[in-house]
């Protein structure tokens, strides 16, 4: 069974800088575990059949407007009606001063009145990317999070083989790190998935020889970000003798995360071999690929031989 999140009314507040024009509790214990929202239509008409109350309801214009054809006594009936469902909250959008039976009602059946001076369709969007990222299906990997030339690489493999060191060189060489160690992996659609630091770990990287460092204090705040899109997995392992490699990036090998695949890219480590370069080459490769151009396939070409399409297009489960 999926595990439910849920995130409190006070995180919404902030996020949203609304204004808080009923508060019954404390809007910290008020927890919220949907990340759609109801624009009320046939509710208003008394339809209440399929009215889900763990969303956040939204008000603007149009539902304003159509209340405003009601006495002062049917209208508070009607959204009495609604409000006795326990919605956990309504936001009011575009500065609109609600009825003074909505504020009866949201007393009478204790729900938090919010308002906003945004416009409907503004706010509707900013609150359900909030609640998306808020609410994604999540799960926690060990390894290292970078930006690398605007690809978000996870780089994967075993305690000790380089991955904190490898971060650190990348950080010189002016990119970005998300995360260490434990990097927590939010799937916010079918094909997207973000990745971010636990927050009481952000920033910090631990050198085998020298310990705990604070990145962001060490190489500033360009050399930090809170969260990262995951483009692609590097899998560090050590070099194999026996073990035959890669040459010509003619596979397509994937890794399922959260059950987005995810291309995933083994790279073998041995002294001498500068992985930071490595790894900056394989992000310049990747966006490549993402936008249609396959060096390997270019070079079959000009070699007047036919690309092996069956090799390119198998997709193989990896797990780390």
């Amino acid at each position: 069974m999926e595990k439910k999140f849920s995130v409190s009314l006070s995180k919404i507040i902030s996020e949203l800088e609304l204004d808080v024009a009923y508060m019954p509790n404390n809007p910290d214990e008020i927890q919220v575990y949907s990340k759609d929202i109801t624009r009320p239509g046939l509710e208003l008409t008394g339809f209440l059949d399929f009215f889900d109350n763990s969303r956040i309801i939204l008000f603007g214009n149009t539902e304003n407007s159509y209340l405003n054809r009601f006495s002062s006594e049917q209208r508070f009936h009607v959204i009495d009606r609604i409000f006795a469902l326990q919605p956990p909250a309504i936001i009011i959008a575009r500065g609109i001063i609600p009825y003074g039976e909505l504020m009866s009602a949201a007393e009478k059946n204790k729900i938090p009145v919010l308002r906003s001076s945004d416009a409907t369709s503004s706010l509707s969007a900013s609150l359900v990317t909030f609640m998306n990222v808020e609410l994604a299906p999540r799960v926690t990997r060990h390894g290292v999070l970078v930006e690398v030339y605007g690809e978000g690489l996870l780089i994967v493999g075993d305690s000790g083989v380089g991955k904190s060191e490898t971060a650190i060189e990348l950080i010189k060489r002016g990119h970005r790190l998300i995360a260490d160690d434990a990097v927590e992996i939010r799937r916010i659609s079918n094909k997207q998935l973000i990745g971010s630091a636990p927050e009481n770990i952000r920033h910090f990287i631990e050198l085998r020889g020298i310990g705990i460092i604070n990145a962001r204090r060490i190489f500033g705040m360009g050399s930090v970000k809170l969260s990262e899109k995951i483009d692609m997995v590097i899998n560090l392992e050590i070099w194999d003798n026996k073990k035959v490699y890669d040459r010509m990036g003619m596979s397509n090998e994937m890794t399922e995360i959260l059950g987005n695949e995810v291309p995933i890219l083994t790279i073998p480590v041995k002294p001498g071999r500068n992985l930071a370069v490595i790894i900056e080459v394989a992000a310049m490769n990747n966006r490549q690929r993402k936008m249609g151009y396959n060096a390997a396939r270019e070079l079959f070409s000009l070699l007047g031989l036919d690309y092996p399409e069956e090799e390119d297009n198998t997709v193989k489960q990896i797990e780390f």
